[in-house]
């Protein structure tokens, strides 16, 4: 019996040893393009077109960061970070208040028609912006918001993914709650605010986390309705970057500009990482 559970423990440790073996494996793969790209934004241009390209940093890491944040090539980067920052933190407050709202008289109060008008919100996830774009950027431009934050704000602002999921967690709340909550005299919104909101906290960080990232990543929209340089997102610079005709792409700049552009998001990851494997995998939600 002793012999059995020993080489059963022998061949759990093999396994986890060959798992993590796998694992560093992976990561080193999914991490080397961006060590690459961290490189080529510490060298010179020399160093990059002329093969082969270095793999350990240069010493230039301050000068081409500078020169990205301060002048960049057509906006400073510091002015698109700043569009995106307040574009992407908008964009995911919003969508998590507007859907909290609209979730909770969804569960919570008794209208006729309510689940006709909560079908109608979730058919709206087969109308993607892409398919909308031509309707939304008319509504947008009567309303005179073309290059603006509201322009870019607003039409992303509703989900109705985020209305679903907290219309689900809200059904799993016991009744019991609601009805004590009535029995001591506490308002509907005295219900919301004291219970149903803190109990929703891991679920609004995961979802605060992918909405950041979708608000951040967002390219076809704000090129359609911003024409004024200052007004440009960071992915929208990194692409207007790359050197048309004849021109020559400053490649040190360049990646300089996506590693700083991969820093918020990376930093909201890593900050709301506890709350966000909590809000997704915690059994009761």
């Amino acid at each position: 019996m002793a012999n059995k559970i020993n080489g059963m423990v022998e061949k759990r440790g093999s396994g986890l040893w060959l798992t993590h073996v796998f694992m560093v494996f992976g990561v080193l793969i999914i991490f080397f393009p961006i060590w690459l790209a961290f490189v080529a934004s510490t060298v010179t241009q020399p160093e990059i077109v002329k093969p082969p390209m270095p793999l350990w940093p240069g010493d230039q890491l301050w000068e081409n960061y500078s020169k990205a944040l301060v002048s960049g090539i057509n906006v400073p980067v510091s002015t698109m970070l700043v569009n995106s920052f307040v574009m992407a933190i908008s964009i995911a407050v919003g969508k998590i208040i507007i859907s909290l709202l609209s979730a909770f008289a969804i569960v919570y109060f008794r209208f006729p028609g309510r689940n006709f008008f909560f079908w109608m919100i979730f058919l709206t996830l087969m109308l993607p912006v892409e398919v909308r774009i031509v309707p939304t950027y008319e509504v947008v431009a009567s309303f005179g918001m073309l290059n603006s934050y509201s322009g870019l704000i607003f039409p992303l602002i509703a989900s109705a993914t985020a209305t679903f999921l907290f219309r689900q967690f809200f059904l799993t709340i016991p009744d019991e709650l609601a009805e004590a909550s009535r029995v001591d005299g506490a308002s509907p919104m005295r219900f919301f605010w004291d219970i149903v909101l803190p109990m929703s906290r891991t679920n609004i960080a995961a979802l605060f986390v992918i909405l950041f990232i979708y608000g951040w990543n967002q390219y076809l929209w704000p090129l359609l309705i911003t024409t004024e340089p200052e007004m440009n997102t960071i992915v929208m610079g990194i692409k207007q970057m790359f050197p048309s005709g004849d021109d020559v792409a400053d490649w040190p700049v360049i990646m300089a500009t996506s590693i700083l552009a991969m820093i918020p998001p990376v930093i909201v990851v890593v900050g709301m990482q506890r709350l966000f494997i909590r809000g997704l995998v915690d059994s009761e939600k």
